[in-house]
């Protein structure tokens, strides 16, 4: 990697170039897309795709409640209309029974979130809407994640993912990319990330600043080659967990959904009386956090979407986010787990 910056700092090409070039080639490749394109963050990832399926004003796209904001920011900033709905209480993926009672004439785009390191079920959420709807993967936690052998990011018709520094993949910076196997949804991406330009001074289109830097695509080439090492790390660390957890009666362990081989961007538990949990772990020195503590229609920016949401809602008040990188060890795992132990018990006994 670092023959690769001295070579970009040497050229003086910061924004562009072959090094992006050969990181969209390379991680179309990882995700078994076609196409991959380079943007500046996750958030305009999600919203250049969204533009590019023809999302405007009257449009409606459906979206799971309890996502970060960046999902139905996305909607918003593209002109459309955000339409929340539930989450299945195992998985806290989107409900694919919530999401086909909310479909209408309207609905331009389902945007299923990849949450926690694990596929939504496309598949199935394909089969409850109608002909002509698309379906967008927020991909930015799954990198390297695969449902029933297919691997996120190629599930849908486009999906968008982030770079930000602490996803699996993450470059040392904002970074972004958008996954297609269709040739106009990559090229009208293309198109708007540069000014609307497909060649200089030339713009057809209302277009954005929103290009990888090329120090982020040397990051990240080089970090792709060992991500898969890393996911199988992660792997191991919550098969650890899995077993720890397993004996407390009071701490509900993550579900995984049939058919899906997550890459554990985040190992999720619910337990009772979280905050206080948390402060105990946090006395204690351990980085436990919590995705998301507020679902998106409770947050003041979209307060004015209203609506109930039942589950996320439960959930957001259970969720804990317990540590684990591709270099926990199973001594900090066990120690995790035994501070957790102890403070649910303090809190049952009491």
């Amino acid at each position: 990697m670092r023959a690769g910056w001295d070579a970009v700092l040497a050229r003086t090409a910061f924004v562009g170039g072959p090094d992006v070039t050969e990181f969209e080639h390379e991680y179309a490749s990882y995700v078994g897309a076609r196409y991959c394109v380079g943007v500046g963050n996750g958030t305009d990832a999600i919203e250049l795709a969204l533009r590019a399926l023809g999302a405007r004003p009257g449009d409606e796209c459906i979206l799971p409640a309890n996502t970060f904001i960046a999902t139905a920011e996305a909607v918003a900033r593209a002109g459309a209309t955000p339409v929340l709905v539930d989450c299945d209480p195992d998985t806290a993926l989107i409900s694919v029974d919530a999401v086909a009672a909310a479909v209408t004439p309207r609905t331009k785009v389902v945007l299923p979130v990849h949450l926690y390191g694990q596929a939504a079920p496309v598949e199935q959420l394909r089969g409850v809407v109608p002909d002509g709807v698309a379906i967008l993967e927020d991909a930015a936690q799954a990198q390297g994640a695969r449902r029933n052998g297919l691997p996120a990011g190629a599930l849908g018709d486009i999906a968008a993912t982030s770079f930000y520094p602490g996803k699996n993949l993450g470059a040392y910076g904002d970074a972004g990319a958008v996954t297609t196997s269709r040739s106009d949804l990559a090229e009208a991406v293309r198109l708007l990330r540069e000014h609307g330009s497909p060649r200089k001074y030339e713009h057809t289109a209302l277009g954005f600043n929103s290009r990888m830097d090329t120090l982020q695509a040397v990051v990240l080439r080089a970090k792709l080659r060992r991500l898969e090492g890393w996911n199988d790390a992660r792997r191991a660390a919550a098969q650890r967990y899995d077993k720890l957890i397993g004996e407390l009666e009071t701490v509900h362990g993550p579900v995984v959904a049939e058919g899906n081989e997550p890459v554990w961007h985040l190992y999720v538990v619910r337990v009772p009386d979280r905050d206080a949990v948390l402060a105990a772990l946090h006395e204690a020195g351990i980085g436990a956090g919590i995705h998301y503590p507020v679902p998106v229609h409770r947050t003041g920016a979209f307060a004015g979407l209203g609506g109930s949401f039942p589950v996320a809602e439960r959930l957001a008040g259970e969720i804990l986010s317990l540590p684990l990188f591709p270099e926990i060890t199973a001594a900090q795992q066990e120690r995790v787990v035994d501070v957790l132990s102890n403070a649910v018990r303090r809190r049952h006994d009491t």
